[in-house]
């Protein structure tokens, strides 16, 4: 995969993840849930693309960590919402599949940064 092409699937997710969060209740935590997933997902696509525009290999590794570290959080939001059983399981089961590639992703384009 392409940098350009995995920064378009950040995107798409993240797009993805504003739309499920059209169907959540309006309770308050519901409402807490989707600002929080809606901000991890969006913040890891706008970090991966500042990495592409890195100054330094170090920039570019560190942007890429709080890419990796936003995805992580998304996934635990798309769980939280899971659990509280805002929406059916059966719907957020290929969200949250995406986002645990998406972390595997960037959590070895991490590792070979540092390298």
């Amino acid at each position: 995969m392409t940098p350009d092409e995995l920064s378009e699937r950040l995107m798409v997710f993240a797009l993805r993840v504003a739309r499920m969060t059209e169907a959540l209740p309006s309770g308050p935590a519901a409402r807490n849930a989707a600002d929080q997933v809606i901000r991890s997902s969006s913040s890891t696509a706008s970090n991966y693309r500042a990495a592409q525009r890195g100054k330094s290999r170090k920039d570019f590794a560190n942007k890429v960590k709080i890419a990796l570290e936003e995805a992580d959080e998304s996934e635990f939001w798309l769980e939280y919402i899971e659990r509280l059983e805002l929406v059916p399981a059966i719907k957020l089961k290929d969200l949250r599949h995406e986002a645990n590639e998406l972390v595997r992703i960037l959590a070895a384009i991490r590792k070979s940064s540092r390298d």
